[in-house]
């Protein structure tokens, strides 16, 4: 532990530099003594390593807190970055510094592995009655599919693609590129595979070689109950399909759902209004309210139904999405209607119905303006 230098010492800093400072001591550090630049040289490999040791610390707020308390005691339980670790796996530490591993070209070129495909979205138009009591639609979507002669290889049938010979496989080759600092070894994609490290000779005739082609795919898509209008249903692994092995992506279905001309809805809750006239709302009167699956339930109007009373019908509305037991309810509005045109008889009967209503009717009528004057004065 004595042998080794501060940190802020090795990258020419102090203790009160920020962030974006130890950044900067880091690469102009980085630059002078990386190995492309100094080729075969010990020390400023050695260098290189102390000064990507101290940024390894530095620039971690929890480990810098610890090595301000503590000093290198703090890591003597941890080996440190330097000691072991060799250079690429610095260069594979540091990527952002690096430029993403490509810091001189070196850590750039590897060869591609397997590639997850894309998710996909679309849209399906359903009725009203599909999402409240669910369905199974079939949807149609144009896709990458594997190429069924070569089963996705991109090579012909009977054929196989072979390793590169310029890179042996490893899909990367070094070239050299004349820099600020001289020439430099950088690692670059394979010219010849295109980093792919495999040669095909013969391609697929079908797909050219890509291993898979567009095409249409039908799928039969369950449409859950109780889903609600903007909602997804996701198709694991119905999605794009996936490069050199790698697994397709998700479908996502978003579900667009038709107004209905009678219901509307609210969570779970259905809503109607159903209109009733001013006798049945005195009288009260056995009425039948329309289900949203066509049928009708009776239900018994009380004497004395006031406009617009609401009633709910337990258990009539819609089933939760996710737990098919948990049912809205339908809630009913009762809309009091009042007739427009009026032969004479009908006026004669209402006038002597409002005379007939007494004292009892027209002081109902008075305290309740009395109120209203009280309330404004």
């Amino acid at each position: 532990m004595a042998d080794k230098r501060d940190y802020y010492e090795v990258l020419g800093i102090n203790k009160q530099s920020s962030d974006d400072d130890i950044k900067k001591a880091y690469r102009k550090l980085a630059k002078k003594f990386h190995p492309d630049a100094n080729p075969g040289d010990k020390k400023a490999e050695e260098k290189f390593k102390e000064v990507s040791e101290a940024y390894g610390v530095l620039s971690d707020g929890d480990k810098r807190r610890q090595y301000d308390q503590m000093g290198h005691a703090a890591f003597s339980q941890q080996g440190g970055f330097g000691g072991g670790m060799d250079l690429n796996e610095i260069f594979s530490r540091f990527g952002d510094i690096f430029g993403g591993g490509d810091f001189f070209g070196m850590g750039g070129g590897r060869r591609q592995g397997p590639k997850r495909g894309a998710d996909l979205q679309m849209r399906l138009n359903i009725k009203f009655e599909e999402a409240v009591f669910g369905c199974t639609r079939e949807v149609t979507l144009n896709t990458f599919e594997t190429c069924v002669p070569c089963k996705g290889s991109g090579a012909k049938p009977g054929t196989f693609a072979e390793n590169c010979k310029k890179c042996n496989g490893t899909g990367s080759e070094r070239v050299m590129q004349q820099t600020m600092l001289g020439y430099m070894t950088s690692v670059v994609a394979c010219s010849a595979c295109r980093g792919e490290g495999k040669i095909i000779k013969e391609p697929c005739t079908s797909c050219r070689g890509a291993g898979r082609v567009r095409a249409n795919k039908t799928l039969s898509v369950v449409v859950p109950k109780g889903i609600d209008n903007g909602q997804q249903i996701r198709l694991q692994g119905k999605g794009e399909f996936g490069e050199k092995g790698g697994p397709a992506g998700d479908l996502y279905i978003v579900v667009q759902v038709a107004p209905h001309k009678l219901f509307n809805r609210e969570g779970n809750n259905l809503y109607i209004d159903i209109p009733i006239t001013f006798v049945q709302a005195a009288l009260g009167d056995e009425i039948s309210v329309p289900m949203l699956d066509g049928k009708e339930e009776n239900y018994s109007l009380k004497a004395g139904t006031q406009p617009n009373a609401i009633v709910h019908l337990r258990g009539k509305g819609v089933p939760s999405v996710r737990n098919n037991r948990n049912v809205g309810d339908l809630v009913v509005k009762f809309i009091v209607t009042v007739p427009t045109v009026m032969n004479e008889r009908q006026r004669e009967l209402l006038v002597n119905f409002n005379e007939a209503m007494g004292d009892d009717y027209k002081n109902h009528k008075k305290r309740w303006f009395d109120k209203v004057k009280e309330y404004f004065k």
